[in-house]
């Protein structure tokens, strides 16, 4: 049975709304109901019953709905939040559902309207736990294969996914997520950039507009333009492993000056090879110098 913490400030409402969600005696369907008379409240009857939904009023003392919703978001952000809306409150409950409200149900139609608007709402919320529960219990291991055209553009809707999966699978932390994303980032631009269009990044250092237009200009010739990217991820809870390969010309990756050197810390070559190393436990290359295996072992527990 589904727990339901209902929030307003008037008894009378409450017990209506707790009537409703608990359902008739011969209902099979009813809800676990406990109550809150304003936001604070609610925080703490969170934190206390765990419920797997809240239902609010807007307008309550001390911490209205709007108030609600924000809290919620930022320290339970997988709570859903339905709001009880009063006539004259419509603006409000559109802030409140940009802000992260799940659904809302007018006052004047929760007879008729509550209960769908609740159940609807749990059996979406419901997947995603249950998601999360296969990952955490049954999930071993996954292998991604991705062929990117060489296009700066791509990169970010990329490593988006990839971290959305970090993320999922707790392999990082939030810090790490974004390390490894810059990371990410860095392998790709240069298999795009200097592996597959074959800019020098010592360009750059003397000439960055001239730099940037052989990247566009290159963008559009053959056969550098119908170069791709391949990229692997496997992804355990033990460790994230990435391979980026390019249809380049390679470098010898023995023969690079060390980018940790202090002479060579404030330039731009070099840099990228520099937060990869510093941001992934093991960096490798193959003989060719057009791929690099990166791997990120959890960090935690």
């Amino acid at each position: 049975m589904a727990k339901i913490l209902v929030v307003d400030d008037s008894p009378v409402d409450q017990r209506l709304a707790g009537k409703l969600l608990q359902g008739a005696r011969e209902q099979a369907t009813g809800f676990d109901v406990v109550y809150a008379a304003n936001g604070r409240e609610a925080m703490a009857a969170i934190d206390r019953d765990h419920p797997e939904l809240v239902l609010t009023d807007l307008q309550m003392p001390e911490m209205n709905g709007l108030e609600l919703v924000d809290e919620v978001k930022v320290k339970h952000p997988g709570l859903p939040v339905i709001l009880m809306t009063a006539h004259g409150s419509e603006d409000i409950a559109l802030q409140a559902l940009q802000r992260g409200a799940a659904s809302y149900v007018p006052k004047r139609k929760l007879s008729s309207d509550l209960r769908e608007t609740v159940e609807n709402v749990l059996a979406v919320s419901g997947v995603r736990r249950e998601q999360q529960r296969l990952l955490d219990c049954c999930w071993l291991q996954s292998e991604s294969h991705f062929l990117l055209p060489s296009d700066l553009s791509y990169i970010p809707p990329l490593i988006s996914h990839l971290q959305d999966n970090l993320m999922r699978l707790k392999v990082c932390d939030e810090n790490d997520l974004i390390r490894v994303a810059v990371a990410l980032r860095e392998a790709l631009s240069n298999a795009v950039i200097h592996g597959n269009l074959g800019v020098s990044s010592e360009l750059r250092e003397t000439d960055e507009k001239a730099y940037y237009a052989q990247i566009e200009e290159r963008r559009h010739q053959e056969p550098r333009s119908r170069r791709q990217v391949y990229v692997i991820a496997e992804e355990s809870r033990r460790q994230a492993v990435y391979i980026v390969r390019d249809e380049g010309e390679g470098f010898d990756p023995h023969n690079q000056p060390d980018p940790t050197a202090e002479e060579n810390l404030d330039r731009v070559s070099g840099r990228g090879l520099l937060l990869i190393r510093m941001f992934m436990d093991h960096v490798e290359f193959n003989d060719k110098g057009n791929e690099i295996k990166m791997i990120k072992r959890r960090g935690y527990d």
